[in-house]
């Protein structure tokens, strides 16, 4: 038993596993907000020219059956706007990671450095040189 419960302290303690969680815990609370930016800016807005203050309150009733749509409507606007914001902060941290140009550039023209091999035979190619003359 007590092997069981190092190796899961172990399992649980490693850098992955604390990095998702944390990233579940910042992504729910991210989700909180964006829910809210859509349902209490967006859509409102979107209320303005649609005649509706939100669209949850859009439905059909097909027999005895209530079809709220609105509902759905807003989930994916709430998954567009979530995608988007996403995509901005991916977009941005790469161009942070990026090397600029200049030092590409210099890092393409350098050739590489020789290995410890050609600079021993480089070495004695220059002594025999001296030997000869």
């Amino acid at each position: 038993m007590r092997a069981f419960l190092r190796e899961f302290r172990a399992f649980a303690s490693r850098g992955n596993v604390i990095d998702l969680a944390v990233g579940v815990i910042i992504g729910s609370a991210f989700s909180a907000i964006t829910t809210s930016l859509v349902n209490d800016i967006v859509m409102p807005l979107l209320g303005i020219f649609t005649d509706q203050i939100s669209f949850a309150d859009l439905s059909v009733t097909i027999g005895g059956a209530v079809i709220t749509y609105g509902n759905f409507l807003q989930a994916v606007l709430n998954f567009i706007i979530m995608s988007f914001i996403v995509f901005c902060m991916v977009k941005a941290i790469n161009r942070l990671h990026r090397k600029p140009a200049e030092e590409k550039a210099a890092e393409e023209k350098a050739p590489p450095a020789p290995s410890r091999e050609e600079v021993l035979l480089a070495e004695i190619r220059d002594l025999l040189k001296e030997k000869q003359s």
